[in-house]
């Protein structure tokens, strides 16, 4: 950047507690500690799911790249009343079943890129804790036993709804459990429950049992974390009951735990209606990743900042698949020119225009992501970098042209072929324009976890084969169909390869005819 390029912004994010954006500032300077609510692994994950590990893979990466050194914890619920009854329905242990989804669900986020976090722990190794959680709220009169079970009490406790801001009169008992007529109050949750007949337990002050849904995360929080870090985040239709009774429970057993910044992602709709497994309006990542390239998936949730709510179609998925393959296929176009090129040392520096396109994509980056993670501008920030490099390409090729056929002719005078190299760039500009370009696009994807993991050759084989897949089509029946529409051509029956061409482009595949034959990429389908 130039030397007289202002400092960068500093970094703001909203918090969902005093409702407005706030200057992030660790508590210790340098280093950041964030818990986010991990899955219950019952099943295959939904692009719920995708949307907030996502979301926060975004803001884990960032953060990174600001030079903080972060901790970041996501758990796993496995133990819990839907991994206990699809373990019985299927007839394997509650362990095996939550270690199996587990896994699939750690497959999942290795596709979409999300970095692993720094610990992910599971509630059933850390028991110990959340029963030394639950002694400390009885010791401080904030809950009550009964018949092996405990609850968490609310009158008890005046900061309830301080998160969600709602009122006690308005408050829905429970979630994910049945209202206990043996509570104080409706309102009040349970921090232990007494083992039925039949199902995991352990040992515990109170009898056998489990835990509540809500001890397990303030817990693992202050196990790994302290009682009081910075950022603690999830979907937004945590924040009440889980997030509530969280912070309830924390503060209720030690009075100094805070959270500093509570984040939460908006949904995914599918019709206007949240996507959940319990409404069974869903589809899992795995659905989806089967027809669209993981990283359109990825850029289709970055495509809506993360506070808000997604709307599922497969339009949008084909906008962000096309995108994604058009990003691809300019760099892979632009590795192919510059491949002969690197390593040598050019003697020229980066011209003018697009060094300032430079420096201003970077600083609007900057601007945007500590802008509470704008992401949305930031993915459109590429197209004028993009356009640039293809108008280099193309340029680079036709001064290459000319310069071999000059070179063939020789018959120009000397004065008249220096005026023509002032008036344009030389080859080395374009070079160097186009490298720099590059590196620029090339860093920034790679900040949002959108570079390939394989080559971008490699990458751009697997966005056609989605294409096919969802056209319904093989390599070779395409083929047989751009042979046709030659065929058609020749014969000067247009309308017939207007036809084939259409009703390609209705599928997805758009054709290109070009002097070395007819070559084909995916598109948005056209309508016919």
């Amino acid at each position: 950047m130039a030397e007289n390029a202002k400092p960068p912004p500093q970094l703001e994010l909203f918090n969902s507690m005093t409702k407005k954006k706030e200057l992030f500032e660790p508590l210790v300077e340098g280093k950041v500690r964030m818990y986010v609510c991990g899955v219950t692994p019952y099943d295959f994950s939904h692009i719920g799911h995708a949307r907030a590990y996502v979301a926060f893979d975004v803001l884990y990466r960032y953060l990174k790249f600001l030079g903080y050194e972060v901790e970041y914890v996501r758990n796993f619920t496995d133990i819990d009343d839907k991994i206990i009854k699809r373990a019985n329905e299927a007839g394997e242990t509650v362990t095996s079943l939550s270690s199996r989804f587990i896994s699939e669900f750690l497959l999942d986020m290795a596709q979409l890129q999300c970095l692993p976090p720094t610990c992910e722990p599971r509630v059933t190794d850390h028991i110990e804790h959340i029963i030394e959680l639950i002694t400390k709220i009885l010791e401080n009169g904030k809950a009550y036993a009964m018949e092996g079970d405990v609850y968490f009490s609310v009158d008890s406790f005046p900061e309830y709804l301080s998160l969600s801001g709602r009122k006690l009169d308005h408050n829905l008992a429970g979630s994910r459990v049945a209202v206990d007529t043996r509570k104080r109050n409706p309102a009040d949750f349970a921090l232990w429950k007494a083992a039925k007949e039949g199902e995991p337990f352990w040992e515990s002050p109170w009898g056998r049992g489990r835990p509540g849904w809500h001890i397990e995360c303030s817990a693992m929080s202050a196990h790994y974390l302290g009682h009081v870090f910075d950022i603690h985040g999830g979907g937004k239709d945590l924040i009440f009951p889980h997030h509530e009774n969280e912070l309830a429970q924390s503060r209720a057993a030690y009075p100094e735990s805070e959270v500093k910044c509570w984040m939460h992602n908006g949904f995914v709709n599918k019709d206007d209606q949240k996507m959940s497994k319990s409404d069974k309006n869903f589809f899992t990542i795995r659905d989806i990743i089967d027809l669209y390239h993981p990283m359109a998936l990825r850029f289709f949730l970055m495509r809506t900042h993360y506070r808000g709510d997604v709307n599922h179609s497969d339009k949008a998925l084909e906008i962000a698949s096309d995108r994604v393959y058009y990003i691809y296929q300019t760099l892979y176009d632009c590795e192919e020119q510059l491949s002969q090129y690197r390593g040598e040392n050019l003697s020229v520096p980066v011209p003018v225009e697009e060094q300032d396109m430079v420096n201003k994509h970077h600083s609007e980056f900057l601007e945007s992501m500590s802008d509470d993670l704008r992401t949305t501008d930031v993915l459109d920030g590429f197209t004028d970098l993009l356009k640039a490099i293809n108008s280099n390409l193309t340029d680079f090729k036709k001064l290459q042209q000319k310069l071999e056929q000059q070179k063939k002719k020789q018959q120009q005078q000397k004065q008249q072929k220096q005026k023509q190299q002032q008036a344009q760039k030389q080859p080395e500009e374009y070079i160097e324009a186009m490298f720099a370009l590059e590196t620029e696009i090339k860093n920034k994807l790679s900040i949002l976890g959108m570079m390939p993991p394989s080559s971008l050759a490699e990458a751009l084989k697997q966005l056609k084969d989605k294409a096919l897949k969802r056209a319904g089509l093989t390599e070779e029946l395409l083929q047989e169909q751009i042979e046709q529409r030659a065929a058609a051509r020749k014969n000067k029956q247009f309308d017939l390869s207007d036809q084939i061409r259409k009703q390609l482009g209705s599928k997805g595949i758009a054709l290109m005819d070009e002097p070395t034959g007819t070559v084909w990429r995916p598109c948005e389908p056209e309508s016919e």
